[in-house]
C-alpha cells in the first residue's frame, strides 16, 4: 500500500504510487509506528519545498528519522510533489537548507513585489498560511481579464480539476504529469488556487521548476 504523502495542487495529501520530482514538509504530522498521518495536516506555518536527494542522506519516509537522547522518534513528515508548480499552488515555498539559491531568489522577489527592503521567511510564511487552501484560504473566482493576467506557473481549477498555466495554455494536472494543453478561456467558472502572495512572486520573475 502506498503511503499517504503525495500532495495535489489544492494542498490535499493522498496515497498514490507516484512519488514526484520534489519533496517537502509541514513539520511532524505522522505516527512513525504506523507510518500514517495524524489528524492534523500541518505543524508549522513554514511549508517548504525540498530536493529528493541531498548530500546522500537517506530517510525512511514517514518513519523515525530523528534521534533524541538516544531514542528514535518521528522526524518531519516527507511529502512529495509532481513539481514546483504543484508545490507552490499548494502553498509551499523553497527550503533555505537544501534549495538555498532558489529560496533566496523567491524571498527576494517577494520583497520586490511588496516593497519590503529586508524580506524575511516568517513574514512570507504568515502570509501564505492565510492564503493556502489547505490552511483555510479561499480560491479566487476569475473573470476573463483576471485569468489572462495570471503568470506562467500559476494554477487554476475548473469543475474540481486543476490546470497549470504555461505560455497561454492550460495544462491539465495529474499525479503522473500534465495532459494536453487546452485554451484557458474555455474553462468554466475558473478559480485561482495558487496563493496570492505566490502569484506576486511569479509576476516578479520567479521561474518555478516544471515536471519533465
Amino acid at each position: 500500500m502506498p503511503l499517504q504523502n503525495r500532495v495535489d495542487p489544492f494542498g490535499t495529501i493522498h496515497a498514490v504510487p507516484e512519488r514526484g520530482s520534489l519533496m517537502g514538509n509541514r513539520g511532524i504530522i505522522h505516527d512513525p509506528h504506523t507510518r500514517t498521518l495524524l489528524k492534523k495536516r500541518w505543524a508549522l506555518k513554514a511549508w517548504i519545498i525540498c530536493v529528493c536527494d541531498f548530500r546522500g542522506v537517506r530517510r525512511v519516509p514517514m518513519g523515525s528519522n530523528r534521534v533524541v537522547d538516544g531514542e528514535r522518534r518521528a522526524g518531519w513528515t516527507e511529502l512529495f510533489f509532481l513539481d514546483e508548480v504543484t508545490a507552490l499552488a499548494a502553498g509551499h515555498r523553497p527550503c533555505f537548507f537544501c534549495r538555498r539559491e532558489r529560496a533566496t531568489d523567491f524571498i527576494g522577489r517577494f520583497g520586490a513585489a511588496y516593497g519590503i527592503d529586508e524580506p524575511r521567511a516568517p513574514a512570507l510564511d504568515d502570509r501564505l498560511h492565510k492564503e493556502r487552501l489547505a490552511s483555510g484560504g479561499r480560491a479566487v473566482p476569475l473573470g476573463g481579464q483576471a485569468l489572462a493576467a495570471l503568470p506562467d506557473g500559476a494554477m487554476i481549477s475548473s469543475k474540481g480539476k486543476a490546470y497549470a498555466l504555461r505560455e497561454g495554455t492550460a495544462l491539465p494536472w495529474g499525479f503522473r504529469g500534465y495532459g494536453q494543453p487546452v485554451d484557458p478561456k474555455g474553462l468554466a467558472d475558473a478559480l485561482s488556487i495558487t496563493p496570492a502572495t505566490t502569484l506576486a512572486v511569479l509576476r516578479a520573475g520567479y521561474r518555478p521548476a516544471w515536471a519533465d
